[in-house]
């Protein structure tokens, strides 16, 4: 099995008769920029917060959160994993763009639940290279959250590591479950 064989085919109505999704996408943005005006606000989040989080579509984070345009760093990544490259975004948000709180959230029903690193070697079956980056598969969402509080945590780049929290966002529900940074047994 190739991994590109596992991928969900395209559904039919992603595809306008106008054209590619992207093509959608392009004209939507002519009717936003349109309508758009300068909201007058830089680049550092007015609630000093970054929240990082899966990419999964299912999460409308400013909608979950309560949030307006401006008020948080957003970075999204497959599984919502602390990774080099979000530690990487982490201390630039921190460093240069004064965030002081950071919030994780994972979900239920993650697709990083049903892979393994044997992905990886998949891939490097198919294309003849291995991926450089490791999968981050996980099978305890909760546990998952407290490995990536850990990781910013422990983190030398990062100044602000007082305020972390993490979260697992119900699908089906839409609420947040704080998980505890220290497993109980």
């Amino acid at each position: 099995m190739t991994t590109s064989a596992s991928v969900p085919a395209e559904p039919e109505d992603a595809m306008s008769p106008a054209g590619t999704v992207t093509d959608r996408l392009v004209e939507a943005n002519g009717r936003y920029a349109a309508e758009f005006t300068d909201p007058g606000m830089d680049a550092r989040p007015v609630l000093r917060v970054a929240v990082v989080a899966c990419m999964d579509a299912r999460l409308d984070l400013h909608a979950a959160l309560g949030l307006e345009l401006g008020d948080c760093h957003t970075i999204r990544n497959a599984g919502g994993v602390v990774t080099d490259d979000v530690i990487r975004s982490l201390t630039i948000s921190q460093r240069a763009l004064g965030t002081r709180s950071v919030v994780l959230i994972h979900h239920t029903g993650c697709g990083l639940e049903s892979l393994t690193e044997e992905f990886r070697h998949e891939l490097e079956m198919e294309v003849g290279q291995r991926p450089s980056w490791a999968v981050e598969a996980f099978r305890d969402v909760d546990q998952d959250v407290r490995q990536s509080m850990q990781r910013v945590r422990t983190s030398p780049f990062l100044l602000h590591t007082d305020d972390i929290r993490g979260f697992v966002f119900d699908v089906k529900t839409g609420r947040l479950r704080e998980i505890d940074p220290v497993q109980s047994a």
